[in-house]
């Protein structure tokens, strides 16, 4: 069966392309391990070669999943050739560590340590050359899917995104002009690429079709949309298309309605009950586990302040349906941080943290009482993150659409945490907000998964955000509360 190109760039994404060539690599390298493994006499072949292919395919699940964790599979990732390695050297060792758990479980698949040491040597060398190769690759992406946008004004002037990473997988083929307003509008923006209706007809080979326009009312060509998704060619909202290639909700084009009439798994029985008792169980798990560093925690606190200073501090913070929580959490502030300057944001840099109280922020070793809140009920392991009272009111009042992330439990991690660094202004909080509505929105067990996979990467990495998302350009207008700090 022969691929057409428009089926090619449709099913070739950046990321499916990503894991091919890293899945590949993988399998080369566990089988390069067991060939010279077997040249020095180490082992037998047939001990390490199962006709079924059941251990290699062990080894490169789980070496995926630990770079899976490091967010090397992200569609808008740009990072260094340095922090790339760097990346994939920490995710093949998580790889490996999940590797010997998971032998303990299924012992039939147990690898030699010759075989699963050398193979992890292997699989870190092509991993990198491969990655840095692939990422050239993706970024120049000659597959790119063609997409043509239907309207020419200041909605569709979102979808010339800043982000070189954001822009990998599509290119717009031309602006479809609906009228002399339009034409006269494009000339004011100084779109290139402008086409009437006619015109946008004899095109062909289009991927996507993008309806952008600022007024749908008598000017969508319905005939013509029509016909293209007959033949196969999709046709999307300019939202949609900017959810599924920003993985956030443009706040400026969003419209109330269609958050409405949208299906969320958090409304669904069944994903709430399996949630519960997931947090419950994986809480407990990890408070187990982490025992030792609490431990080390509070030595380095009494250190640093003394036997007599208070280890935790309790905050209240706004949680489902505006219910107030106490959330739980090492103390990383000084203990009279906030008496003359009130409540005020937090910042990656705060002046008012301890020495050891940056250290543990930085990693989020601060966040880990916070598992005590989620076996309550209080809060959920994957959600929004919840907000001063203080904060609430002020965001709720200058940001449309705040009240509805009270809508779900918030949660210890989330997605905002995964691609936006530390809220410090409202124009912060409304940022956080595009990411929080589309968790909302597209919330499932999966993608919870993925954002506790992922949290691994900021909690190895030691900041605020992955390498896949980043701060937007600043405001020119300073917000109310950067003004009055």
């Amino acid at each position: 069966m022969k691929l057409s190109s428009v089926t090619l760039r449709r099913l070739l994404s950046p990321a499916v392309a990503l894991v091919l060539v890293d899945g590949l690599a993988l399998f080369a390298a566990f089988y390069l391990a067991v060939w010279i493994c077997v040249g020095l006499g180490l082992e037998s072949g047939r001990e390490s070669i199962s006709p079924s292919m059941r251990p290699a395919l062990s080894f490169a699940t789980w070496v995926l999943v630990g770079l899976l964790s490091m967010g090397l599979y992200r569609a808008r990732q740009r990072p260094t050739a340095e922090e790339a390695s760097v990346r994939v050297i920490l995710g093949v060792v998580i790889g490996g560590t999940a590797n010997i758990l998971f032998f303990f479980l299924i012992p039939s698949l147990a690898l030699s340590r010759g075989v699963l040491l050398i193979g992890l040597a292997i699989a870190s060398l092509l991993l990198i050359g491969g990655r840095l190769g692939m990422l050239r690759v993706i970024d120049a992406n000659p597959i790119k899917r063609r997409v043509l946008v239907i309207g020419v004004g200041d909605t569709s002037e979102k979808l010339r995104l800043r982000r070189r990473a954001d822009r990998r997988s599509f290119d717009i083929v031309a602006f479809v002009a609906m009228g002399d307003l339009e034409r006269l509008r494009a000339a004011e923006l100084g779109a290139d690429r402008v086409v009437s209706l006619e015109a946008a007809q004899s095109l062909r080979q289009l991927d996507e079709i993008v309806v952008a326009l600022d007024d749908c009312r008598g000017s969508l060509p319905l005939d013509y949309l029509l016909h293209q998704k007959k033949l196969g060619v999709p046709v999307s909202d300019v939202v949609d298309f900017l959810e599924r290639e920003t993985e956030r909700l443009d706040l400026d084009i969003l419209r109330p309605s269609w958050l409405l009439y949208e299906k969320s798994s958090q409304t669904g029985t069944i994903y709430r009950v399996f949630k519960r008792l997931f947090d419950i169980v994986s809480s407990a798990a990890l408070l187990i586990a982490c025992l030792p560093v609490f431990l080390v925690v509070v030595v380095a606190i009494w250190f640093e302040e003394g036997l007599t200073t208070p280890l935790f501090y309790r905050q209240e913070r706004v949680g489902r349906n505006g219910r107030i929580i106490r959330l739980l959490k090492f103390r990383s502030m000084r203990v009279d941080a906030e008496r003359h300057s009130g409540p005020r944001f937090a910042s990656s840099n705060d002046e008012r943290a301890t020495r050891v109280g940056r250290f543990i922020r930085r990693f989020r070793i601060d966040e880990l009482p916070q598992l005590f809140n989620v076996i309550h009920g209080g809060m959920s392991l994957v959600g929004p993150r919840p907000e001063r009272p203080e904060f609430v009111e002020e965001l709720t009042r200058h940001v449309p659409l705040y009240f509805y992330r009270h809508g779900v439990q918030p949660g210890l991690t989330g997605w905002a945490q995964l691609n936006y660094p530390y809220g410090a202004s409202l124009d912060d909080g409304r940022e956080k907000l595009a990411y929080d509505l589309y968790y909302i929105k597209n919330a499932s067990i999966v993608l919870d998964t993925l954002i506790l996979l992922q949290t691994l990467e900021i909690v190895a990495w030691g900041r605020g955000t992955s390498m896949s998302g980043s701060r937007p350009e600043p405001s020119v207008v300073e917000s109310e509360k950067q003004r009055s700090a």
